[in-house]
């Protein structure tokens, strides 16, 4: 029932790309439970973020690159009730731990369904699909991880300190988001699908996401500042570095030649940034919790 091409549109791998919004809501947790930290990543990046990417992958039937899948083969029916099969997964696995987590699993699997369905196809709509797929990719996310990760309810929506982060998440990813959508112009054309990417253009995308990402940096900057402290800063704008050189080598390159605007180049911008974003949370959560000293005191 679930052939090959089933399971590669799932692009379990590609799932890494969002890593950093997991490592952040850790980075920020204060009652872990080890148990817990498993079952929200395995349920959000082997089955939720799968799920998602394979639903999309079913009504879109593109023909050339997508995110994480090169030359994508066809689909069949059967991509559509492994999506389903997955999403139910997810959800079983946060009601394990929680019924508010149950909840906002559902809620995301909703949302990522509404985005590529036909019926209401949030796609087709620049801002509002820019600004939906940011805010439950990023801020939605974030305090869905946190509420899995310490065993908190919905009571955590109203605690700055998950609501700040969650917001910065959501910056940082509307600020990268139209650049995931750069080489596929042609194809969401075809389809009707009126995305923020295709109405900027190719040099548009990059100003806007230039601008939009230093809007982030600078205000994980003064979170790190004012709530954190001042050397997580100096060490988030270090981490930012190589981003910000790729970029800059890839606008040269695509301002010389717009084909250079393609799916390979994406795809390493993509890789850098969650490398390196999850490099520094990786690093601020070991460093804060202070992981080290407890292992050295042993």
């Amino acid at each position: 029932m679930f052939k090959k091409s089933s399971w590669l549109h799932l692009r379990i791998p590609f799932s890494f790309f969002l890593l950093p919004v997991f490592l952040f809501a850790l980075s920020i947790s204060p009652n872990i439970k080890e148990s817990n930290l498993l079952i929200v990543f395995l349920s959000l990046h082997f089955f939720l973020y799968p799920a998602s990417n394979g639903y999309n992958s079913y009504f879109d039937k593109d023909e050339k690159s997508i995110g994480g899948l090169k030359n994508p083969p066809k689909v069949s029916k059967g991509l559509y009730y492994l999506a389903l099969v997955f999403d139910i997964i997810a959800i079983l696995l946060g009601l394990y731990i929680s019924w508010p987590l149950a909840i906002m699993l559902f809620v995301y699997g909703l949302v990522s369904k509404a985005y590529s369905h036909p019926s209401i196809r949030l796609k087709k709509y620049p801002l509002l699909s820019w600004f939906i797929a940011g805010l439950f990719q990023g801020a939605f996310t974030l305090v869905m991880a946190y509420m899995g990760l310490n065993g908190f309810g919905f009571n955590v929506f109203l605690l700055p300190q998950v609501v700040i982060p969650a917001i910065l998440s959501s910056l940082i990813l509307w600020g990268s988001y139209p650049m995931t959508q750069i080489y596929q112009h042609e194809e969401d054309a075809k389809r009707g699908d009126n995305t923020l990417s295709l109405k900027l253009g190719i040099k548009g995308t990059f100003y806007f996401t230039a601008a939009a990402f230093s809007v982030a940096v600078a205000a994980f900057v003064f979170y790190f500042m004012e709530y954190q402290q001042i050397k997580y800063a100096w060490i988030f704008v270090g981490s930012m570095f190589p981003v910000v050189m790729y970029f800059a080598f890839w606008y040269l390159r695509v301002h010389q030649d717009s084909a250079k605007a393609d799916y390979k180049h994406t795809m390493w911008l993509n890789m850098i940034s969650a490398i390196c974003l999850s490099a520094f949370f990786i690093y601020f959560f070991i460093d804060r919790t202070q992981i080290l000293q407890a292992i050295k005191g042993f």
